[in-house]
């Protein structure tokens, strides 16, 4: 088997369908005696009929329906310990294969046998590129990405982070991909053991390619390969469990990359923009500003608080 492609599903059975339609038109899953590649999806809980659906319309899929919503990162690890290929890609279901662009990673890593992961160029729904490259981010970058200060925080170091010095259709290393597309040499997950369930979402990509790296292999960004992703539409579900899960992966991966002290005033400024948030928005509701919107917000920033991160 050259390619096992692995989709975690939650709730998004329409994109999931044109998903699995796509790959089915680049061809990857043409067959002469042996099949080439295999589908396998975890279902993570889904009631919105993902599994009827895949059972009536896509026989040749493996699936692993899960009882309730494991995770995505577990849901995933699931998906590799039943994977056969050479090849893993991890892909989500909303996404959209454009022509041959795993036929052309494929390729691109036979040829580059020092070469552990690959992230394909990456659009989003308008077909503008969405950014799916990064450098590892650093510790001043933990205080400003993804908080209130993201607006101030200097232009060389996002662009340095979002490898904006390099072309959107070029081929170079990176640090690390992002994990809505990524094909990772069965070396490298049987070197690293997988994903780091400890992230239950986010960031546990950038630890993958952290490891992969500390192990010896390349991570590359394939310009030339191109998917489409939606985008975040498993995600939008979670609520405030979104702030969580994301600001907890992200303290988890700076403990384990920069230390626990650092992790530990992390956490605490974390929490204090989240409580900075909650005076914004209720100034905001107080001036009449979109009320409902406004009560929402502080209703998901406290239940952060609430959580301790």
């Amino acid at each position: 088997m050259e390619l096992s492609i692995i989709i975690v599903s939650w709730n998004v059975k329409d994109l999931l369908a044109q998903c699995l339609n796509s790959i089915e038109q680049s061809g990857i899953l043409a067959q002469d005696a042996q099949p080439s590649a295999e589908i396998i999806i975890v279902d993570s809980g889904s009631t919105d009929g993902t599994v009827e659906m895949v059972q009536q319309s896509y026989p040749q899929v493996q699936l692993l329906a899960q009882s309730e919503n494991i995770g995505f990162t577990r849901a995933n690890n699931i998906g590799l310990q039943a994977a056969k290929g050479h090849y893993l890609l991890l892909l989500n279901p909303d996404t959209e294969v454009i022509d041959h662009a795993l036929q052309e990673i494929i390729a691109y890593m036979d040829t580059n046998p020092q070469v552990g992961i690959v992230g394909p160029h990456t659009l989003n729904s308008d077909g503008t590129t969405q950014s799916t490259r990064r450098r590892f981010p650093t510790r001043m970058l933990a205080f400003f990405e993804s908080t209130w200060l993201q607006p101030y925080t200097p232009k060389s170091m996002l662009n340095h982070y979002y490898v904006v010095d390099q072309d959107d259709t070029g081929t170079f290393d990176v640090d690390w991909v992002q994990g809505s597309a990524m094909m990772v040499r069965r070396e490298v997950y049987e070197q690293t053991g997988g994903l780091d369930e400890g992230y239950t979402m986010y960031s546990e990509e950038m630890d993958w390619c952290h490891r992969a790296k500390d192990a010896g292999w390349r991570v590359v960004y394939l310009g030339t390969a191109q998917i489409i992703h939606h985008g975040g539409k498993s995600s939008d579900q979670a609520g405030a469990w979104k702030h969580i899960y994301f600001q907890k992966s992200k303290i988890r991966y700076f403990e384990k990359y920069h230390g626990k002290a650092f992790a530990a005033f992390l956490r605490f400024f974390l929490k204090l923009n989240y409580r900075w948030q909650i005076f914004i928005e209720r100034l905001k509701q107080a001036l009449g500003h979109k009320p409902d919107m406004r009560r929402d917000r502080i209703a998901a920033y406290r239940e952060v608080l609430r959580s301790g991160l």
